[in-house]
């Protein structure tokens, strides 16, 4: 069964990159989950023809065993139901191929999982992060530009970094970025992001841009020591560097200035609707968790001040 299902799933993985649009990292990711679907698969098979060993092997009950067979010790909930998803993808896509005479996850739920609160910056410690690069070198003034931009406008890192010179209207107050599944978005440049992409365009960018340099990196807003394009790593790296220097002991990333950009917006009174468009979420369910960090954030404070808390 493998290669034929192997097969399926390299035509399943194409289609999601093509006609949806998928990050390459999620794709990966679902690549990953199908390659061990598969391997199960595999030790059962007893026929090499997709359809047969569909109707005749997969049901809800096998592919719960599947998800058993992967819940060793330190596998969490949340790995479980997204490899759920994979199967279920891919079993409703080969459905509507004619490829499967039924689905096999019809009628079978998604194990649930409790969401996890994502944990953010206060705003002292924003502040300060802020504050951490300076303006002394190409390097701080990007990475001042960079913490201003991702902080006021709430973007992922994929976005920021891809983020190109005619994308970037700072007199508008506005940049155009892409998110997730190819999808455009307006964003939102604050006046302290403008101040500080300003200086960066000035004096950091041109003496980090190398002569001779390829058109994609003369294209790009946000570059490396080097000359070239800045990668996730690369700014994982230099953040760290900059919350210690801030002060921030605990473990920081590029994904926590979203949440805390999402979360501050919230706690000011914005609307949830406009939090979701800014943060292009498709499902305001996905922005509804920050609604209940808010909830924690003024219970703590409730309990840190009220004399009765």
């Amino acid at each position: 069964m493998t290669a034929s299902l192997d097969a399926a799933i390299d035509e399943y993985l194409r289609y999601l990159q093509v006609e949806r649009g998928l990050a390459a990292n999620t794709i990966a990711a679902y690549a990953a989950d199908l390659a061990l679907l598969s391997a199960f698969m595999d030790a059962r098979a007893t026929t090499t023809d997709v359809r047969a060993a569909v109707a005749a092997e997969l049901d809800g009950g096998v592919l719960l065993e599947f998800l058993s067979h992967l819940g060793r010790p330190g596998q969490s909930a949340r790995s479980q139901a997204r490899r759920w998803v994979a199967a279920r993808g891919l079993f409703k896509w080969m459905r509507r191929e004619g490829d499967l005479g039924a689905d096999p996850t019809q009628g079978v739920a998604v194990p649930r999982f409790a969401k996890r609160l994502p944990t953010l910056l206060s705003r002292e410690e924003i502040a300060a992060l802020l504050a951490a690069p300076g303006t002394s070198t190409p390097l701080a003034l990007r990475d001042t530009a960079l913490l201003e931009f991702m902080y006021g406008s709430g973007c992922r890192v994929s976005e920021t970094l891809a983020l190109t010179l005619v994308r970037l209207d700072v007199d508008a107050g506005h940049a155009t970025v892409d998110g997730k599944g190819g999808k455009h978005r307006l964003v939102p440049i604050s006046a302290y992001a403008a101040t500080a992409l300003r200086e960066y365009l000035s004096h950091g960018r041109p003496r980090l841009l190398r002569p001779g340099a390829k058109s994609a990196i003369r294209a790009a807003l946000f570059l490396n020591g080097r000359g070239g394009l800045l990668s996730r790593q690369g700014w994982f790296s230099r953040l760290r560097e900059h919350a210690i220097t801030a002060g921030i002991t605990r473990p920081i990333s590029p994904h926590k200035l979203r949440h805390s950009f999402a979360t501050h917006l919230l706690e000011g009174g914005a609307d949830l609707r406009i939090v979701q468009a800014l943060l292009g979420h498709a499902d305001i369910s996905t922005t509804q968790v920050y609604t209940h960090v808010s909830a924690a954030h003024t219970r703590a404070a409730y309990d840190r001040h009220h004399p009765r808390a």
